[in-house]
């Protein structure tokens, strides 16, 4: 196989099937070299600092020798609706003394133990109660620490059947929600690869055939993750990008591999030699998954520009393993089919047989493409209203992060009381939290400072409700963090108006007039709050970015001015109804018993932007794909209607099979935990399905057809691409 002088893709296929043992060894190397690197290298991986207020308050508590003081608290009311007031049941009085004596008795592990009996721990219909409590530090005890308080909580609960004795708080929460991130994570291993193993192996009727993708991808996402594990040493990495990075990893590494066998396999039963299969191949499918994995690559760095943390974390650990599957595709993937050649046929299962590998022209899709370029106005103005209907919803989009008990099911024992508590007392399960120190270092715990602080009442006070008792305060080191309810759920418009008063008029008009002292709020609320106010200014530049970087990449595959403007377009019909699907589905709750969630009326303000990045780059997909085969036909001298037709006959079968597989590695998504996880699920895969079916099979032959030869411009000027025949 002589590629020397071909396109890069055909190079590196050359080289990598002349050096069999090295391309392969070389890759399993480096894949080990990341594991052992990734287990190896310790030390405390980077912290991401939020933006705006949040983020200034938390470099300062950063900058404290001590770590900041976890709270809990325990909810003390009947078990049945509508029970007496707290003073007249002996019952509730019992076990919130029993409690507070136990808690009392463990110095060791908690401190500053509140009771009903203090101002502002019990509610205001007299009906619950709440005990209070820090966990001792230092750090090597801390988890005891917990165990021993929840362990004397359970203890209560269990001796008093008829109250409700409900835990929540920082660390039970985060602990929650650490828990439920975990097991989506191993849920989603489970899930994902045995699917894709079963719909391989129905494209290409053989073991050995459908093993080699999965390998390869396991691999690349093994790699990825290490790489990733590594990074996250100097750049935050949030957690949660591990599913991410699985979940995308099995969807692109798979499509490639696949797009990139499917042909080889082709190409040898069509009746070329390896070496010309593998030219052939390189040629075609190597090229388009180059310029597939850097669209996709390139639009996810648009994410860049938001100028968040968390999205620097996200983007590097996806275009790593996008990255990773498309050179394991370009260049290990040919060192192994030169090395087992025909043994890749090997394990065919007889009821699939030769058939499935066969080059054919999908009767059904050849027959839909037919249908349209007969009638392609009616056809494309009746698909382009199904979508617009379909995206008609998002009109009415609320973006809205999820509070921490949003976002999980109510049958996480911790969430459901976290509810309850936040109904009885609002505000107390997520508080504000003011961040009180010195620019200078000085310590700020004066009795001046504590004067102002004890301001803040009188300011809840006539704060109409959204400031509500009781606050804390903690010294943290040199600073002081003052733990401050807020109304609302922490994340919704109540929430946002009293962090505004907060931050605008009540903590200005105390601590804020004191020389010398600085003083900002952090928490869930005003982190959420300064995300959406820095991701709302920058969004317009990603999508720019997103636009243009498609529009280039597209005009350079095509040389038509045409064709990329046309891709953009029905990109966007796609991603329009996906939006549609998840305002409908999430904010409106349609679904929510199926899909086991509950609709807290909004839709995470990150996931539109997040959807637009990853959907404009996997569409790309399958856009060059389909679209080169109708241009090689073009290119040919085929006529234009011909050519769409026989070009989307032909690329049906392994654009289907690679669009199934990402709509069952997406829907993994939707059985995980988090109602997060679940809106990202939908949204990916009903795009996927939309581009794969509605787009690719009536609105692209609609408006090829309509365009005719000027689509694609002159056959003489064709260039690069009439050296790239077919994908």
């Amino acid at each position: 196989m002589d590629g020397s002088r071909g396109p890069v893709a055909e190079r590196m296929a050359s080289w990598s099937a002349r050096h069999r043992t090295a391309a392969i060894l070389g890759w399993l190397g480096f894949v080990v070299l990341a594991l052992v690197a990734g287990m190896a290298i310790g030390g405390k991986d980077a912290v991401n600092l939020p933006p705006g207020e949040g983020g200034r308050a938390q470099a300062a508590l950063n900058a404290q020798d001590e770590y900041r003081r976890y709270h809990e608290n325990v909810l003390i009311q009947a078990k049945e609706p509508g029970g007496p007031d707290f003073a007249d049941s002996p019952e509730l009085v019992s076990a919130a003394r029993d409690l507070v004596a136990r808690l009392r008795a463990r110095p060791e592990a908690v401190s500053d133990i509140k009771s009903p009996q203090d101002s502002g721990y019990l509610s205001a219909d007299r009906k619950s109660g709440l005990v209070s409590f820090t966990v001792n530090w230092p750090l090597e005890q801390f988890e005891q620490h917990v165990k021993t308080a929840t362990e004397v909580v359970d203890a209560v609960a269990a001796e008093h059947p008829g109250i409700r004795v409900a835990q929540a708080g920082d660390r039970t929460l985060t602990s929650a929600v650490d828990a439920a991130v975990k097991a989506d994570l191993h849920r989603s291993h489970l899930l994902s690869l045995p699917f894709v193993l079963i719909i391989l192996l129905v494209v290409f009727g053989s073991l050995v055939a459908a093993g080699i993708p999965v390998l390869l991808t396991i691999t690349g996402i093994a790699g990825a993750l290490s790489l990733v594990a590594l990074v996250g040493k100097v750049i935050p990495i949030n957690s949660a990008v591990s599913a991410l990075i699985l979940l995308v990893g099995v969807a692109v590494g798979i499509d490639y591999s696949l797009f990139y066998l499917r042909r080889y396999r082709e190409e040898r039963h069509g009746g070329s030699d390896v070496a010309t299969a593998l030219r052939t191949t390189a040629r075609t499918s190597g090229h388009v998954v180059l310029f597939s994995g850097a669209t996709v690559i390139l639009c996810l760095s648009g994410l860049l520009f938001t100028g968040l943390g968390v999205f620097v974390g996200a983007t590097i650990g996806l275009a790593l393993v996008v990255g990773m599957a498309m050179i394991a595709s370009v260049t290990v993937l040919p060192a192994v089919l030169a090395s087992a050649r025909d043994r890749v046929d090997k394990g065919r299962i007889p009821w699939l047989g030769r058939s499935r590998t066969a080059a054919r022209e999908s009767r059904f899709w050849t027959a839909v493409a037919l249908k349209v370029a007969k009638r392609p106005a009616v056809w494309g103005g009746l698909g382009v209203l199904v979508l617009l209907l379909i995206s008609a919803p998002a009109l009415g989009m609320r973006l809205q992060d999820a509070a921490s008990v949003d976002s999980l099911p109510r049958d996480v024992p911790t969430v459901d009381s976290a509810i309850r508590m936040g109904e009885a007392f609002p505000g107390v399960p997520v508080p504000a939290q003011v961040v009180v120190w010195r620019p200078d270092g000085t310590p700020v715990d004066t009795t001046e400072v504590r004067a102002a602080i004890e301001g803040l009442h009188g300011q809840i006070a006539a704060s109409d409700g959204l400031l509500a008792e009781p606050f804390t305060v903690d010294r943290v080191g040199d600073a002081l963090v003052i733990r401050m309810p807020l109304a609302g759920s922490s994340t919704d418009r109540d929430s946002i108006r009293a962090l505004e008063l907060l931050r605008t008029r009540v903590i200005p008009e105390t601590i804020g007039r004191l020389d010398g002292v600085d003083a900002a709020v952090t928490g869930k609320t005003a982190m959420a709050a300064d995300f959406t106010e820095k991701l709302r200014d920058n969004t317009w530049v990603v999508f720019t970015f997103v636009l243009v970087v498609s529009l280039l990449l597209l005009l350079l595959v095509f040389r038509s001015p045409a064709i990329p403007v046309l891709s953009i377009l029905l990109n966007l019909l796609s991603i329009g109804s996906a939006y549609g699907v998840v305002t409908w589905v999430f904010q409106a709750g349609n679904l929510s018993g199926a899909l086991g969630f509950t609709p807290y009326g909004g839709v995470m303000t990150w996931l539109p932007l997040f959807m637009f990045v990853v959907l404009f780059g996997l569409s790309t997909d399958y856009h060059i794909f389909v679209l080169s085969r109708i241009r090689e036909r073009w290119l040919a001298g085929t006529g234009a209607r011909e050519a769409v037709v026989s070009g989307i006959g032909h690329s049906a079968g392994v654009v289907s099979s690679a669009a199934v597989i990402m709509v069952v590695v997406f829907s993994v998504f939707v059985t995980l935990t988090s109602v997060e996880n679940k809106m990202l699920g939908v949204g990916l895969a009903v795009a996927v399905a939309i581009d794969a079916t509605v787009v690719r099979g009536v609105l692209l032959p609609a408006a090829l057809t309509l365009l005719g030869e000027r689509a694609w411009g002159r056959r003489a000027g064709a260039g690069i691409t009439r050296r790239t025949p077919r994908p």
